[in-house]
């Protein structure tokens, strides 16, 4: 059967395209997200919550924001742009530079690729600090419900 133009699935229907934004979110985490977060996770780390520790012994300028609290966020990035289209499938991440109590950072992404017909898409993420640094780069695979 052959389809007219008329016909056709256009591309604009489909959920996303690629250069897609991603709504960036901007976060600046103090003390008690820090140590609640890090005990639901049973991190005792002393540079999460412990701030003479972490800046005498240590040497760090503050309180380390927890890797994997950027990562989740990169999650909530993602699931929040998508809202009730689709599922996140896959997400990887790097924490490449520290951050740390008091910093805003701000998390965002672009769409990098669409496949129409597996309904998926790859959207490249980042968690920045404020003077522009991409400190969490990282990748997520979307899949999108018919």
């Amino acid at each position: 059967m052959n389809q007219t133009p008329s016909s056709r699935p256009s591309a604009a229907a489909f959920p996303a395209r690629v250069e897609e934004r991603l709504p960036e979110r901007e976060y600046r985490p103090d003390e008690v997200q820090l140590f609640l977060y890090n005990a639901v996770l049973f991190n005792a780390h002393r540079i999460h919550f412990d701030h003479p520790y972490a800046t005498l012994v240590e040497e760090y300028p503050g309180l380390v924001v927890p890797g994997p609290l950027m990562g989740d966020w990169l999650h909530q990035c993602v699931e929040e742009w998508l809202g009730a289209r689709g599922r996140l499938v896959a997400i990887e991440y790097s924490n490449r530079k520290a951050a740390y109590v008091g910093e805003r950072l701000t998390t965002g992404g672009r769409v990098i690729g669409v496949d129409a017909a597996r309904r998926t898409a790859e959207v490249e993420v980042y968690v920045r600090n404020e003077v522009g640094e991409v400190i969490v780069p990282g990748k997520a695979r979307v899949e999108f419900f018919r």
